[in-house]
């Protein structure tokens, strides 16, 4: 019997329409194309693609042949949060978090300049917003921040809950659009390898309502996501409840994580 082979993600070829710097971290660009009026997601707020950066001396034309050119490593991808999309006027938004001139996305986006490429596949996605739920509780970093921003805004308005937001600057606090009764708390934390900062305030946190009336999202740096996941066990609130993963890890590159998440060493359990 054959395996079925898995047909390749659509690519998307845009050109950078702006960027705004929206804290000393965080750069957001907007891009569009076209393609964008066919730009699935299925109604998640964690709608996330893959960004394709080919090496420019190669002088590639997109599509590309991702098979081949990762196995030559003359493709980077990295995954990120689309932090709006409007299909209507094909466009999208992605907001990336800055570390210097270290790493492929994050220096690109610091750089963007109107008319530059950008290809990227997808979207995927799994969370949204359940409206049934009686408590909402959202946790993560910058890097979780676009995803938490978006659900926010899709909420119900008269959705309840609490979402724990870590920053290391208290420049990069940003005003967030949500309903009323959803506690938005900026923490900072001084320490950068205190990997138990957001599982604290999980843990300590007051919930009004049954475990069986929660829902969860949670992502963010690797060694937090598993603190937050022991922290969360604690509370009893039902696994399909919750929506928790890593987005990055510490010391490693994306691909470096990827390859280790594959691993039973790199896996959340």
């Amino acid at each position: 019997m054959t395996t079925p082979q898995r047909q390749p993600r659509v690519q998307h070829v845009l050109d950078v329409r702006g960027t705004e710097w929206l804290s000393p971290h965080l750069v957001r660009v907007v891009a569009g194309g076209a393609s964008l009026a066919e730009f699935g997601g299925g109604g998640h707020t964690d709608a996330y693609v893959k960004l394709l950066f080919a090496d420019p001396a190669l002088g590639l034309d997109p599509p590309y042949d991702l098979a081949a050119l990762r196995a030559e490593r003359r493709v980077a991808v990295r995954t990120y949060t689309v932090r709006w999309v409007d299909r209507a006027a094909r466009r999208l938004a992605i907001d990336f978090v800055t570390h210097g001139d270290t790493g492929v996305a994050a220096p690109w986006a610091g750089g963007a300049a109107p008319g530059d490429r950008l290809v990227l596949s997808g979207p995927g996605g799994a969370y949204a917003p359940d409206p049934a739920a009686a408590w909402h509780v959202l946790a993560g970093d910058l890097s979780a921040l676009p995803a938490i921003a978006a659900s926010l805004e899709a909420m119900p308005g008269d959705a309840a809950g609490v979402a724990y937001l870590e920053v290391g600057d208290p420049a990069d606090i940003l005003p967030l659009k949500c309903p009323a009764q959803v506690d938005v708390r900026w923490l900072v934390n001084p320490d950068p390898d205190d990997a138990a900062f957001l599982a604290r305030a999980l843990d300590g946190g007051a919930w009004p309502v049954p475990p069986g009336r929660v829902q969860v999202f949670a992502h963010g740096e690797r060694e937090s996501v598993k603190a937050m996941r022991a922290a969360l066990r604690g509370r009893a609130v039902p696994r399909e409840a919750i929506s928790i993963s890593a987005y990055w890890a510490r010391g490693r590159t994306e691909d470096t994580f990827q390859a280790e998440k594959r691993e039973p060493v790199g896996r959340i359990d």
